[in-house]
């Protein structure tokens, strides 16, 4: 199975981060389903070009959280989640990633109105103009 996860090389977000809160959201929104079965830690590394050690980490803090069980001998599997609980997750991950953004931003010595810009440039370049 290959997962629709994006790394991006040049984002100050950590890796492993990036990979979790994509995997995260891929589960509490519903397009990964319970019992799913994950690439193993090793599949997982080799296909996003990063250490084994980074998706451990992924898979436990996943797991932690209560969206991934691991069984031995079979492998990692997304958990049984709680759909209202999920959509909390996933507002707190985004929120948590826009914050990452704007930190960034400001950490470039970007002005309000210049990271308001870009932030508004990308929402119409994915969300299309609204009216």
């Amino acid at each position: 199975m290959r997962l629709p996860i994006q790394i991006n090389e040049n984002s100050a977000e950590p890796l492993y981060h990036q990979i979790e809160s994509q995997l995260r959201a891929l589960i509490v929104s519903g397009q990964l389903l319970e019992n799913t079965l994950l690439p193993s830690n090793r599949e997982l590394a080799q296909s996003l070009n990063c250490s084994l050690i980074t998706i451990r980490r992924v898979y436990q803090d996943l797991e932690a959280e209560g969206l991934l069980r691991t069984r031995q001998g079979s492998g990692t599997f997304v958990a049984k989640v709680d759909t209202d609980a999920g959509s909390k997750k996933l507002l707190q991950t985004a929120e948590a990633a826009v914050e990452a953004a704007i930190e960034a931003g400001m950490a470039a010595g970007l002005t309000r109105h210049e990271l308001e810009e870009v932030i508004r440039h990308e929402l119409d370049r994915r969300y299309g103009k609204q009216q």
